[in-house]
């Protein structure tokens, strides 16, 4: 398994938002975390990538076989972790492309490598936006595209994507799509595939043009019901997500 929570409870500000959680994601595989607003899928991908004010208070979170809950954000980075926010922080004075020259271990004076600037162009990025600063101005479709864009230049071993489909048009949610595809190596054979990742969304609109190995529900903190994203979807389209509770595979 490249990534494995078990028994994780985690409370924020003094109230527990996590019970319990159970998750394994291996080599290779992609899955999607699906629950309504408020059901604690922004506080699982904070605490994986070990954002302060998530407190865990019980059980473990492993990344390539090692204990990483007691690690900063930047040694899990380190470790080959990945993310995408749904609504990153806008960073005045560095622009996009010395951004990517910094992920890329490049030096911030030298001219961007060839295949940042490939990259960019098909993000459909010009020369000129590589030069504003991150996100600020930014409309919802640039923003999506620059963390995918900075995403590319990392490659990183497992990639969480917090609501990769909110606030963007049909346009973008494809070219956004095929470069997800790109990160989580669907573009080879599944027994080749490296790369993992957590698709967190709430629409599941993103597995439209993203395919999952497994779907999971969490509502009220707890994941309630975890199997075949096709079919969790269909169920919840029908019934809504309180009809998970009492899913057949419920955990």
């Amino acid at each position: 398994m490249l990534l494995e929570i078990e028994n994780l409870a985690v409370e924020v500000a003094g109230k527990k938002v996590l019970k319990d959680i159970n998750l394994s994601i291996a080599e290779g595989e992609t899955h999607v975390l699906l629950g309504p607003n408020g059901a604690g899928k922004s506080t699982l991908f904070l605490t994986i990538l070990g954002f302060p004010n998530y407190k865990i208070v019980n059980g473990t979170i492993k990344f390539k076989g090692q204990d990483i809950t007691g690690l900063s954000t930047a040694e899990r980075v380190k470790l080959g972790i990945g993310v995408s926010f749904q609504t990153p922080p806008a960073i005045r004075g560095v622009s996009v492309g010395d951004l990517l020259k910094i992920i890329s271990n490049q030096d911030v004076s030298d001219e961007l490598n060839p295949r940042m600037q490939e990259l960019a162009r098909q993000l459909k990025f010009s020369d000129e936006f590589l030069n504003r600063d991150v996100n600020l101005g930014f409309s919802g479709g640039e923003v999506k595209r620059s963390e995918i864009l900075q995403l590319l230049a990392q490659m990183p071993d497992f990639t969480m994507f917090d609501e990769p489909d909110s606030g963007v048009d049909i346009e973008n949610v494809e070219l956004l799509a095929s470069e997800i595809g790109t990160l989580l190596d669907k573009d080879k054979p599944q027994r080749s595939r490296k790369r993992s990742g957590l698709l967190i969304t709430h629409l599941g609109y993103i597995l439209n043009f993203v395919s999952a190995d497994k779907a999971h529900v969490l509502i009220d903190g707890v994941i309630s019901c975890s199997g075949n994203p096709s079919e969790i979807l269909e169920d919840i389209r029908k019934n809504g997500f309180n009809g998970c509770v009492e899913c057949a595979q419920c955990l």
